[in-house]
């Protein structure tokens, strides 16, 4: 495709335009930097010349000498052209240093002044350029900057390739941009420098492109928009903002089943080449446009009789893709179908819908078809087009069955049973499974303009607050309304009283609200023979009931198991099937718990159900971290994640899980940067219920990461919140072990004890053993740091053994890292002098290896790269016997023991498992109580009383 030059974007650098391209970016950012030269290549309007621009404008500071040139297509037949944009500006400084031969050749090529050709002055001008390059480096680095290459005149492109293969060791660097189809580039990398790479970009994903869009204004698209720009524009960013310009100044958006508007500026890089086409040439590929997967057989039942040759003539002609084996007509860019579909006249759109409605042999697609080729109000197609809404929903196709049901509704006449606004709330809760919550919230507002009907309003509220998912502070002014149609009907007040229980959960915070809210509504729609409701509603007091730790819990997790159950109820993700799931996984039932989310989730993406896929992919990761499967749990996570931002629903809770699986078997630093977002999120949501996850995530982050004072920061917001909440279940956070474990690493033991003895009665009461066990750990801790290291030893030991039993891999490896860390000094046969014992880390080493727990492992060899351990509890009892000494805690005395040894900070950190920060508070207390004030003081002190 040839791209105009009146749509491309302008020559000045925008940052922010470079979306998308970070990774290509940052190769020849650093091969620039490593004074190598790059070639970026790809297809028309792939964003070469963005990038190019942004690399130039970054990099040319570090060059002495910048050469530019931007060739066009209009301008290749010109020799010479593209050699004179470069030199031209420099030439008054070079020319004086060339040989007199070579002076003249190359002022005669820049200037017009003469006839020097390649033929008559080759060998002149070929030495000219290159000998003007070397003069130019002798002052420094010379940049340049070449654009479009596939344009240079072919004089220009011959010299500069001379000059650039023969520039080895000299300080010239290219930075070239071409435009290629496929890897074609070989030609242009053989006429550049020797240390040239080559650096491919690729289709922008479509986050991506929504990114783009978003940056350049083009904001409020829904969701379905964005992917079909994304499909149609095949990812490349200048036809994606033509497309996003061209419905941004269309006030009439497509209707459902209906392609983009392509603007005039982009069906202009195809049309020329369909002008070459026959009339039933043209006439085939429209027939091909308008269908979903077009075959040569369906063309040919859609009355195309000369398919074969007409399908090689647009092959030819580059229209179609070639692909023998392939069994569909395959256009060569999905802009060309659409480009091709937007320029037919309406009428001709219709006669190839009709065409296809009889040949095609799907019945949905056929639906969709005579849907497209029918004009104004149909019951017959009405109903043809409902029926195959069905079929796609049960099919697990749930944004085809939002799009026929938007058809159905356009073809339904008014006073009709169903009516057109019943089918387009059916399409809106089809979209909400698809993921599609912007197109059910507008659809949902349009039927709220119109309706009459309190059960269409009231359905229709309910649409829009579950199209708010956890913001749900943005739709506070819908309850009241949505109360008012319910009227006294205990159906449609059940809906209504739903959503009030997960609001107090999510906006409130109040456990104990919510719970009598979600009885509440489960009353009402068993008074009015609501199943699904009733379900629901007792689906969300059992899990509310197993997060406060609530007897009633299990009860009602039977109730809500029992028969007749609905089988879009049972595999929700707010159903009971999810509740039974959530109890499992906190009674240490993991088998069972994987088993049954692994089953749920099968059965989801059987029936195309978006957000609770995202859910149940988060369970199933959880289920996996809690087991010890770290880089399962890491995949698990990350799938959750990118489905979550490509649907916008449940990105703060995907966040923070693959936060914890990050900081447990990946990067602590992208663990640390997710938990972060997460928690902002749950802030600006208002969601209490989140926030109080996110940072428990941020607080296990940063106990990863080293930062013990983080954590404590973390953890104890979660404890606030939780107290505030109602939450008592320590199994649904399990979060208090590491708030302990960091308040021990700073100097904080009585307060560690304090969380570890409050936790541990509900976890008795509630019998949460794995809870228990990780509490033993971090009570062994506390143990040690008061000095009872036998105490400790035992305890990890036996939290160790229980963990293994329970099937908590990467606890049980934590446990054994701890005991390897106290037993890494145990006292030698002779002396009663701790020695280093690397061996007791081996057995941590093998269990985090089995666990894949990389962040862990890497902390496994910071410690046997640590000093080894000097005498420092002895050293710490003499230090008793000093006056005023006896006042400091355990720790202190251990901090001041290797002070007086000669430790750095950074030591005693490394030998005591603590923080830098953690030594210099804990040395800031020593001073304090001793009345001194430097470490100079403490190595008096023991120094005077060696004395004595």
């Amino acid at each position: 495709m040839t791209v105009r030059r009146d749509f491309q974007e302008p020559a000045r650098c925008r940052p922010d335009l470079v979306i998308g391209r970070e990774e290509p970016f940052g190769a020849a950012r650093e091969q620039l930097t490593s004074g190598g030269s790059v070639l970026l290549h790809g297809p028309a309007g792939i964003g070469k010349s963005t990038v190019l621009r942004a690399l130039a404008a970054e990099y040319a500071g570090a060059a002495r000498t910048v050469l530019r040139c931007s060739a066009t297509e209009s301008e290749s037949h010109l020799p010479f052209l593209a050699l004179a944009d470069l030199f031209g500006l420099v030439l008054d400084q070079v020319s004086g240093r060339l040989p007199a031969a070579q002076r003249t050749a190359l002022e005669s090529a820049l200037t017009g002044r003469g006839e020097s050709t390649l033929q008559r002055d080759g060998l002149a001008l070929r030495l000219a350029v290159l000998s003007a390059l070397r003069a130019l480096a002798a002052e420094g680095t010379v940049l340049i900057v070449a654009d479009d290459l596939q344009w240079l005149d072919p004089a220009s492109a011959e010299l500069l390739g001379f000059a650039a293969r023969r520039l080895g060791g000299t300080p010239v660097q290219l930075l070239c941009a071409v435009r290629t189809e496929g890897q074609e580039y070989d030609r242009h990398l053989r006429a550049s420098p020797p240390d040239t790479v080559a650096v491919r970009l690729d289709p922008l994903s479509r986050n991506q492109v929504s990114a783009l869009l978003d940056h350049r204004g083009y904001t409020g698209l829904p969701r379905s928009t964005v992917r079909e720009i994304h499909r149609t524009s095949g990812g490349n960013p200048l036809f994606a903002l033509e497309l996003g310009r061209a419905l941004a100044e269309n006030p009439t958006p497509p209707r459902p089943g209906e392609p983009l508007p392509v603007p005039t500026s982009l069906r202009a890089l195809v049309l020329s080449r369909l002008d070459m086409l026959s009339v039933e040439a043209r006439r085939t590929l429209l027939v091909a446009s308008a269908g979903a997967r077009p075959t040569p057989a369906l063309l040919l039942a859609a009355g195309r009789e000369n398919v074969e040759a007409e399908c090689a003539q647009a092959a030819e002609l580059g229209l179609l893709a070639t692909d023998p084996d392939g069994p569909t007509v395959r256009f060569a860019h999905p802009l060309i179908s659409a480009a091709l579909y937007a320029e037919a006249p309406a009428h001709e759109r219709r006669a190839a819908h009709a065409a296809l409605s009889t040949a095609a042999s799907d019945p949905i697609e056929r639906a969709r078809h005579l849907a497209l080729a029918t004009t104004g109000t149909d019951p017959e197609v009405a109903a043809r087009l409902a029926e195959a809404a069905t079929q796609a929903r049960d099919r697990g196709a749930p944004s085809v069955a939002a799009q026929l049901g938007l058809l159905a509704a356009r073809h339904t006449p008014a006073g009709t049973v169903p009516g057109p606004d019943e089918r387009r709330l059916q399409a809106a809760e089809d979209a909400i499974t698809a993921g599609e919550v912007d197109l059910a919230r507008d659809v949902a507002r349009e039927v709220l303009t119109r309706a009459t009907v309190p059960a269409d309003r009231v359905r229709a509220w309910i649409i829009v607050i579950d199209t708010a998912g956890h913001t749900m502070t943005e739709v506070d002014a819908v309850f009241p309304q949505a109360l008012a149609d319910a009227g006294e009907d205990p159906r449609l007040l059940a809906l209504v009283h739903y959503q009030l229980a997960w609001r107090a959960l999510i906006v409130e915070g109040d456990f104990t609200e919510a719970r009598e809210a979600a009885a509440h509504a489960a009353e009402l729609a068993e008074r009015g023979a609501d199943r699904r409701t009733e379900l629901l509603a007792l689906a969300f007091q059992a899990q509310t009931e197993t997060l406060m730790g609530h007897p009633a819990a299990p009860a009602t997790i039977k109730r809500a198991l029992k028969e007749p159950q609905d089988p879009k109820v049972a595999c929700h993700h707010n159903g009971a099937g999810s509740a039974r799931f959530r109890w499992l996984v906190m009674g240490d039932q993991l088998a069972e718990a994987r088993a049954t989310v692994t089953a749920l989730l099968r059965e989801v993406r059987r029936r195309g159900s978006v957000e609770s896929e995202v859910h149940f992919l988060r369970g199933l990761a959880e289920t996996e971290l809690r087991a010890g499967h770290c880089g399962r749990a890491l995949d698990l996570a990350g799938e959750s994640l990118r489905l979550a931002r490509d649907s916008g629903i449940g990105e703060t809770a995907s966040a923070m899980l693959t936060s914890l699986t990050e900081a447990s078997g990946g990067d602590v630093d992208r663990a640390l940067a997710l938990a972060r977002e997460a928690v902002e999120h749950a802030e600006e949501d208002g969601d209490q219920m989140y926030l109080s996850r996110a940072l428990g995530a941020l607080g296990y982050a940063q106990l990863v990461a080293g930062d013990p004072a983080g954590t404590v920061r973390s953890l104890r917001r979660v404890r606030e919140l939780e107290r505030g909440l109602g939450i008592t279940d320590p199994a649904r956070g399990r979060w208090h072990g590491d708030l302990a474990e960091a308040l021990v690493r700073i100097g904080e033991p009585a307060e560690a004890q304090d969380v570890i003895d409050v936790t541990r009665e509900h976890a008795l009461r509630l019998g949460r053993e794995s809870v228990l066990a990780v509490l033993d750990r971090a009570e062994a801790l506390v143990r040690a740091a008061r000095g009872d290291h036998e105490a400790a030893e035992s305890q990890l030991t036996s939290a160790q053994d229980r963990l293994a039993k329970l099937g908590y891999g990467l606890e049980e490896a934590r446990a054994a890292f701890a005991l390897a860390s106290l037993r890494g000094g145990l006292p030698g046969p002779a002396e009663g002098v701790r020695r280093p014992n690397s061996a007791s880390y081996d057995e941590a080493t093998r269990l985090f290896r089995r666990c894949r727990a990389l962040p862990w492992l890497r902390q496994v060899d910071a410690a046997l790269a640590a000093p080894e351990p000097e005498p420092a509890a002895a050293a710490a009892a003499a230090l008793g016997g000093l006056d005023g000494l006896e006042g400091l805690a355990s720790m202190e005395r251990q901090v001041a023991a290797l002070v007086m040894e000669g430790a750095t900070n950074r030591e005693i950190a490394a030998r005591l498992f603590i923080s830098v920060k953690t030594v210099e508070a804990t040395l800031t207390r020593v001073y304090r109580k001793l009345g001194i004030r430097s470490r100079v003081d403490i190595v008096r002190l023991a120094a005077g009383r060696r004395a004595k």
